[in-house]
């Protein structure tokens, strides 16, 4: 059993944010809550641009983010008299999913970015079937549709009308019913439901699946960071949970998430 100093009184506790750090931050709290008897925390998705908005307006203790908080994000905050503190919880690697059905396995960044901008619309384009590409995008308050933008697009525009999901859940629904449905989620989210992509970053040379292993070891190239961002002032009520999450005890949960642990 793991104890944690700190916490004397009953304390509630707000993390809200990102969807993909949602299943990280529920089972954190659920085994923090366990070693805490007193200790309350309720957790919540909807985006990391959700989640910093609740920090912003003061209705969350942690915001949970996919990406990295922005400029103006940070100039709001410091206007509203508030000074963030950013801590790396865990890393992800974003996996490119598609319907089991698809004989397509491998993908270039450069499919990939055709794909999501609208240029490449058929499968046979690709080696697959002759079938209508169907792709699928996270909402615009979501970290990882940043991320992808960033990383997948070189921050090149998503095609018009691109079917845009509130939730990673709901991507992860759309492409097994899809056949010619492509998305992207965090690696926890993957099941035997859709088929993930392996990747090429150099052209088409070398082809790597997404997997924890993988991710480590730097061979798969879309790897991001995943964040908590609190108020400096409010960071004694926050840190003992924030320190669970990095203790051995918080990182193997990470790592039976799915996520790369900090360490």
């Amino acid at each position: 059993m793991v104890v944690v100093m700190g916490i004397t009184a009953a304390s509630a506790q707000k993390i809200k944010g990102s969807d993909t750090v949602l299943p990280l931050s529920q089972k954190e709290a659920e085994s923090y809550m366990k070693a805490n008897p007193s200790a309350t925390i309720t957790v919540t998705g909807g985006g990391s641009g959700v989640g910093f908005s609740a920090l912003l307006e003061g209705t969350t203790d942690i915001a949970q983010a996919s990406r990295r908080i922005k400029f103006d994000e940070k100039q709001k905050l410091q206007a509203g008299g508030k000074s963030v503190k950013e801590v790396i919880v865990a890393y992800d690697a974003l996996a490119i999913v598609v319907n089991p059905g698809n004989k397509v396995t491998n993908l270039t960044r450069e499919q990939l970015e055709g794909i999501f901008t609208g240029k490449i619309t058929n499968w046979k384009e690709v080696g697959g079937e002759d079938m209508k590409i169907v792709p699928y995008s996270r909402e615009t308050s979501s970290g990882t549709y940043e991320f992808f933008k960033e990383s997948v697009l070189k921050n090149k525009n998503y095609m018009n009308g691109i079917m845009s999901m509130p939730a990673t859940g709901a991507i992860i629904q759309s492409i097994s019913q899809t056949k010619g449905g492509i998305g992207y989620v965090g690696l926890a989210y993957l099941n035997k439901t859709v088929k993930a992509i392996h990747v090429s970053y150099d052209n088409g040379k070398t082809f790597t699946e997404p997997s924890v292993a993988n991710a480590k070891n730097e061979t798969y190239p879309i790897v991001r960071p995943l964040y908590y961002y609190y108020e400096a002032k409010s960071e004694s009520s926050v840190k003992p949970f924030v320190d669970y999450v990095l203790s051995p005890a918080g990182q193997q949960i990470v790592s039976e998430i799915g996520f790369i642990t900090v360490k």
